[in-house]
C-alpha cells in the first residue's frame, strides 16, 4: 500500500511538473499577487489531476470515452481561453499589483482556484496520460477501493508539493527582482501562455 501511495506521488508530481501553460500561468498569478495566489492556483490543477486519476484508477469507462470523445472541444475551447489570458496578461501595462484588499482576496482566490481547475479539466489529454502511466507502472485496479484511492491520494499530494515548490521559488525571485525584470518576465510568461495556447488550436485543427 506505501508503494502504490509513492508511485502515486511520484506520477502527481512528474505530470504537474511538466512545462505548459499552467505552469507560467501560475508563476504570472505568483510574481504579480503573491505566493498564496500562485498557491491556489496550483491547487485548482492537483484537484483536476486528482479528479483525472480518480477516473484511470477506478476505471470508469463511461466518463472517460465521454471525455475523449469530446477532446477535440474541450481543446479549442481550453486554447482559446488560453489566449486571451496571455492577451490580456500582456496588454496590461499597469503597474504589478499588490497584495488584494482583504475584501476582495476571498473573491480573487476562487477565481485563481477555478480558473486553473476549469483549464486543466478542458485539457482531456491528461486523462490519456494518466492512464497509460498507471497501466505501465502497473497502478491499476486490484484488491479492492484501497489501492486506487492511495493511488488518487498519492497523486494529488504530488501534485499539490510540485505547485507548493513552484509558489515557493515564485515568491522568493518575487523578493528579489525589480519591477522592471518582474513585469519583463510577466510580458513573457504573457507571450508563452497565448503561444501554447494558438499551439492547441491549430493543432487540434490540424489532426481535425
Amino acid at each position: 500500500m506505501a508503494s502504490v501511495l509513492l508511485r502515486g506521488f511520484a506520477l502527481g508530481f512528474v505530470i504537474a511538473a511538466s512545462p505548459g501553460p499552467i505552469f507560467f500561468l501560475c508563476l504570472r498569478r505568483t510574481l504579480a499577487r503573491g505566493w498564496l495566489t500562485g498557491l491556489v492556483s496550483g491547487f485548482g490543477v492537483a484537484t483536476a489531476d486528482g479528479f483525472y486519476a480518480a477516473l484511470a484508477a477506478f476505471g470508469i469507462g463511461a466518463v472517460t470515452t465521454a471525455l475523449v470523445g469530446e477532446r477535440r472541444w474541450f481543446a479549442l475551447i481550453g486554447g482559446a481561453v488560453l489566449v486571451l489570458l496571455g492577451l490580456r496578461t500582456v496588454l496590461n501595462r499597469r503597474p504589478m499589483a499588490v497584495e488584494p484588499a482583504p475584501a476582495s482576496r476571498g473573491a480573487g482566490f476562487a477565481s485563481a482556484y477555478l480558473s486553473t481547475l476549469g483549464l486543466t479539466i478542458a485539457n482531456p489529454s491528461t486523462i490519456i496520460s494518466f492512464a497509460a502511466l498507471v497501466a505501465s507502472l502497473g497502478l491499476g485496479i486490484g484488491g479492492g477501493l484501497l489501492p486506487p484511492a492511495l493511488l488518487v491520494l498519492g497523486v494529488f499530494a504530488g501534485s499539490v508539493t510540485w505547485w507548493c515548490v513552484l509558489a515557493g521559488l515564485g515568491a522568493s525571485l518575487r523578493a528579489r527582482l525589480t519591477p522592471l525584470v518582474v513585469g519583463g518576465i510577466n510580458t513573457f510568461s504573457g507571450l508563452a501562455i497565448v503561444a501554447l495556447g494558438l499551439l492547441a488550436i491549430l493543432s487540434t485543427l490540424a489532426s481535425g
